[in-house]
């Protein structure tokens, strides 16, 4: 076995056992495997391990590799999103992480329309309020979702964030804390089309505190390929 099969077999065990020690259903929680910059050949290793989720930063990057990887998985936009890449997210995406804007999700709307697609999305927050992330603010996230839930092809499936890259886990912890409290009061509105069912957040140096936390896709990439 490879050694990607083997990191993708840990990193099962070690969703399934913090599952188990909070009380939650492994079953509730997907890996969304982080290929950016990883060769096809090695995605198809994670693949052939089980991986059924691949996670990609770039539009362009995730439209290469799909010409040679085939189907029978789900792709997710866990980068940020540019309006004029848009069209060609929504044809290929499952699950675009990454919104964090009224005028995206008009775009998003727009484009899913055309091709008869009810486009899944999650609203990115900045929860940490760091000026490097994207995401808009708690403050404007239920204005956006409020318009979201209008929309007759983009359907919000939950909520999306990073926490700070830090040692600090009471930080990391209050920062997926802050989105777990989040998801709970917006679903709280029962707002048409909106749907707080996932959490996406949780990388490789802090997933275990995420699936404390409530997450329900983790988004893996050093864990499985190494350092890029």
């Amino acid at each position: 076995m490879s050694a990607i099969y083997d990191n993708v077999q840990q990193v099962r065990s070690i969703i399934s056992r913090q599952a188990a020690a909070t009380g939650r259903n492994p079953g509730e929680i997907t890996l969304v495997a982080v290929t950016k910059t990883v060769a096809p050949e090695l995605v198809q290793e994670a693949l052939a391990a089980g991986v059924t989720d691949i996670g990609e930063n770039k539009v362009q990057e995730a439209l290469s590799k799909s010409t040679c990887l085939g189907s029978g998985f789900n792709w997710h936009l866990i980068g940020h999103l540019q309006t004029n890449k848009v069209k060609a997210a929504v044809q290929l995406f499952a699950l675009i992480h990454s919104v964090d804007s009224l005028k995206l999700i008009e775009a998003i709307d727009r484009e899913a329309g055309w091709i008869g697609k009810q486009q899944q999305i999650l609203i990115e927050i900045n929860i940490s309020g760091e000026e490097s992330k994207y995401g808009c603010t708690p403050a404007d996230a239920l204005d956006m979702i409020r318009a979201a839930s209008l929309k007759s092809n983009v359907h919000v499936a939950g909520l999306m964030t990073m926490a700070p890259f830090t040692a600090d886990k009471d930080r990391i912890q209050a920062v997926f804390r802050g989105l777990r409290e989040l998801k709970d009061t917006i679903a709280g509105y029962h707002l048409p089309n909106i749907e707080m069912k996932h959490l996406s957040m949780g990388m490789s140096h802090d997933f275990e505190i995420a699936i404390a936390e409530g997450a329900t896709l983790v988004r893996i990439g050093t864990a499985i390929f190494g350092k890029r």
